[in-house]
């Protein structure tokens, strides 16, 4: 008995050992922020960017509102400036989180704090890509008397949100291919009734973000440019509603 010990604990290590490699190549084969996204974390004359606790920050000069947001799975978290930064521009303030191994399950709470940190904005909103979208949702079920509204690109909510007062807003392209239809479709009930959906003609998943093709996607026919900037518009217009 004395001697299968050490070998039992040898078995365990190698194993641990085997699911922390797979892991470390899992989360290092991500999707790169592009050219695009670099550009669109300089400041300019409207927007001013900064990067503050791991998060990028996209300040307007006189903030009506503001947005944290969760960047899609395996996307570095850059990728979503140009985004952003366009929305900003619109009197958003944004807050874009930076999330371990770029994967928002890993830390869902990474908004607790956030608010207080910018007293100047009186009116919160959360929101992301994807899976980040996902566990936007999930924060906001169980934090809605401190946000007002809920944002999802190309993302469904797993969370019952109908008994909530948080309004939402829903969009993807119509040409994603990454998007499962079938559980948004299944989960469309957990949103309120008045839940706001828009697609996107043209759009595909990877269009929200700045960090080329995804394995999977459709073939989009605008650019991800004209995707973000329809984005950015329409939500810029629903948020002051």
């Amino acid at each position: 008995m004395k001697q299968k010990k050490p070998r039992i604990l040898a078995a365990v290590l190698l194993c641990l050992l085997a699911v922390g490699v797979l892991f470390g190549v899992y989360v290092g084969d991500y999707y790169h922020a592009d050219a695009a996204a670099e550009a669109a974390l300089l400041s300019d004359d409207s927007v001013t960017v900064t990067q503050e606790n791991g998060s990028w920050v996209f300040a307007p000069d006189t903030p009506t509102a503001g947005l944290i947001f969760y960047p899609g799975g395996k996307v570095e978290n850059t990728a979503y400036a140009p985004l952003l930064h366009k929305l900003a521009d619109k009197g958003i303030l944004c807050v874009l989180v930076k999330m371990p191994c770029n994967l928002a399950v890993l830390d869902m709470n990474a908004a607790d704090g956030i608010p207080e940190d910018f007293p100047e904005v009186n009116s919160w909103y959360i929101g992301g890509h994807s899976l980040g979208g996902a566990m936007a949702a999930s924060y906001a079920a169980k934090h809605t008397d401190e946000l007002d509204d809920l944002v999802l690109l190309a993302a469904y909510s797993t969370a019952d949100l109908t008994g909530s007062r948080l309004r939402v807003y829903s969009t993807y392209g119509s040409e994603d291919g990454v998007l499962n239809r079938e559980k948004y479709e299944t989960d469309r009930s957990n949103l309120p009734a008045n839940t706001t959906e828009v697609v996107i003609d043209g759009g595909c998943h990877a269009g929200f973000g700045s960090y080329g093709p995804q394995a999977g996607d459709g073939t989009p026919t605008i650019s991800g440019e004209d995707q973000q900037q329809q984005t950015a518009d329409a939500l810029a217009t629903w948020m002051i509603q």
